[in-house]
C-alpha cells in the first residue's frame, strides 16, 4: 500500500510540473504576440486621361519587407512583375522600380484602355489595391444655330446649340453680352459610350439687342474655355428726330424756316413724308427728301409739322411746332434832357445814327429767349405808365390853375356912358374926366 502511495504521489507531481510548463509556455507565446509587428500598406491612385495621351499608373508600398509588386490589367492579366513586362504592349513602358514602388505609363490611351487595374503585392494572404483608369472624351465643336437669322424687334427666337461626342456628356451654358441666361438642355448616350447634349434658349429681343453675340459655351472635364457664338440680327422701326437748321431762336415774321427729318431704322428707312397736322402744307414750301423749307414766314404758318418715316417693320413720326412771331421793329433812341438848365438838350443826328445800331442789337439780343423778350415788355410798360402818370399829373394841376383865375373884369374908362347922349358927352359925363386917369389903374395877369 505504501509503494501504491509513493507512485500515486509520483504521478500528481509529474503532472502538476507538465501544468506548469504549459502555462510558462503559453504564457512566452501570448506574451510575443503582444509585441508590435509593422504591417505593409499597398496605395494605387486613380487616373482621369484625356483620349490619345499618356495615362501613368503608380503601385507604392509602405513598409516593405522585400515582398514582390506587380501590376494587372482589367483582364488579370500580368503588365508588370517587378521590373519585368510580360505584356507584349509596348504602350506599357516602365517608369521607376523600386523596393516601395513600381511606376508605369500607358502612351495613346484609347477607350478601350478604360477600367480598373490592380497593384498586387506578394504576401500571405496576398494584398491588392486597385487603380481605375477613366478616359476622357472631348467634345466635338459645338453647333449654334437660330431658328431665324433676322428677328422684328419685340418678337421671340429661339436659339440652338450642340454638343457631340462627348464623354463624360458636356453641361451647356449661354451668356448674352455679360448676362448669363437659362436654357433648356437634353443628354442623350450613343452607342459607342458617349454622349450628345442639345441645349435651347429662347429670348425676346429689342432693338437694343441688335448686334449682341449669344455665346454657347461647354463646359467639360476635357476642355477649358470651350465656346461659340452668333450675333443677333434685329429690324426695328425708325427712330425720328427734326432738326431746326435755321433760324435760331426765336422765329419771327418774314424770315425763313428749314427743319431736316433725321431717321435711324433697321431697314435703312426707305421713305421720309412732311405733313402740316390738320391743316395743308403752305403752297410755296419746299420739301427736298428729308428736307422741308418754307420762306418769308408769318402767323399763318403757325402749326404742327410732321415728319413721318416708315421701313419694312413699320411707321413712326416726330412733330415740330411752329410758332411765328411779330417781326422785330427799330426804335429811335429818346431825347436827352437835363435838369440842371431851363432849355433842353437833343441828341445831334450824328449821335442817334451812331445809336442805332446798338438799339438793333438790344432788339436782336430780345430773340435770345422768351425771358429777354418780357424784359424788354416790362420796360416799355413801365416807360408808357410813367409818361401816362406825368400827364395826369399836368392835366390835374392846369385844371386847378383856370379854375382859380376864371371871372369877369371892370373898369371904370366908360362909366357914366350910359346916360350920355352920344361919344363926346360921355367922355365929358365919365367921372373925373381925363384929370383921374392916374387914379384908374388896372392889372392883368
Amino acid at each position: 500500500m505504501k509503494q501504491v502511495s509513493n507512485m500515486a504521489n509520483t504521478s500528481n507531481g509529474s503532472l502538476a510540473t507538465l501544468l506548469i510548463l504549459f502555462t510558462i509556455s503559453a504564457a512566452i507565446h501570448t506574451g510575443a504576440a503582444q509585441f508590435p509587428v509593422q504591417s505593409q500598406n499597398l496605395i494605387a491612385d486613380n487616373v482621369s486621361v484625356v483620349e490619345g495621351e499618356t495615362a501613368t499608373i503608380s503601385c507604392r508600398v509602405k513598409n516593405n519587407d522585400d515582398s514582390v509588386i506587380q501590376l494587372l490589367n482589367p483582364n488579370r492579366q500580368t503588365i508588370y512583375f517587378r521590373d519585368v513586362r510580360p505584356l507584349k504592349d509596348a504602350r506599357f513602358q516602365l517608369v521607376n522600380f523600386s523596393d516601395n514602388e513600381l511606376r508605369v505609363s500607358l502612351s495613346n490611351v484609347s477607350l478601350s484602355d478604360e477600367g480598373r487595374y490592380v497593384c498586387q503585392l506578394y504576401t500571405d494572404p496576398p494584398q491588392e489595391a486597385y487603380a481605375d483608369i477613366t478616359v476622357l472624351i472631348p467634345p466635338g465643336n459645338p453647333i449654334i444655330e437660330s431658328r431665324e437669322d433676322i428677328v422684328r424687334e419685340g418678337n421671340e427666337t429661339e436659339i440652338t446649340c450642340t454638343s457631340m461626342g462627348s464623354k463624360p456628356a458636356a453641361t451647356i451654358r449661354w451668356m448674352k453680352g455679360d448676362k448669363e441666361l437659362q436654357g433648356k438642355s437634353k443628354v442623350e448616350a450613343t452607342y459607342d459610350r458617349m454622349f450628345t447634349v442639345t441645349s435651347w434658349l429662347r429670348l425676346t429681343v429689342m432693338r437694343e439687342d441688335d448686334g449682341v453675340p449669344v455665346v454657347c459655351i461647354v463646359d467639360h472635364p476635357a476642355v477649358k474655355d470651350f465656346q461659340t457664338q452668333k450675333y443677333l440680327e434685329v429690324q426695328y422701326k425708325p427712330e425720328v428726330t427734326i432738326k431746326v437748321e435755321f433760324p435760331q431762336g426765336l422765329i419771327r415774321e418774314g424770315e425763313n424756316l428749314e427743319l431736316t427729318c433725321q431717321a435711324k431704322g433697321k431697314p435703312q428707312p426707305h421713305q421720309v413724308n412732311w405733313v402740316r397736322v390738320d391743316d395743308d402744307v403752305p403752297s410755296h414750301a419746299v420739301i427736298t427728301g428729308s428736307d422741308l423749307f418754307i420762306e418769308n414766314l408769318n402767323k399763318s404758318y403757325n402749326g404742327t409739322y410732321r415728319c413721318v418715316v416708315s421701313n419694312s417693320v413699320g411707321e413712326t413720326y416726330a412733330d415740330y411746332i411752329l410758332y411765328v412771331r411779330d417781326a422785330l421793329t427799330t426804335t429811335p433812341k429818346p431825347t436827352t434832357t437835363t435838369t440842371n438848365t431851363i432849355s433842353a438838350t437833343t441828341s445831334p443826328p450824328d449821335i442817334l445814327q451812331d445809336a442805332a445800331p446798338s438799339t438793333e442789337a438790344a432788339a436782336h439780343d430780345s430773340q435770345a429767349g422768351p425771358e429777354a423778350q418780357r424784359l424788354d415788355h416790362a420796360v416799355i410798360g413801365g416807360v408808357v405808365a410813367v409818361v401816362v402818370f406825368a400827364m395826369l399829373c399836368l392835366l390835374i394841376v392846369l385844371g386847378r390853375y383856370f379854375a382859380r383865375h376864371k371871372g369877369t373884369y371892370f373898369t371904370h374908362e366908360a362909366k357914366g356912358a350910359d346916360d350920355a347922349a352920344d361919344a363926346d358927352t360921355a367922355i365929358i359925363n365919365a367921372e373925373g374926366g381925363h384929370n383921374n386917369s392916374d387914379e384908374k389903374k388896372e392889372y392883368y395877369i
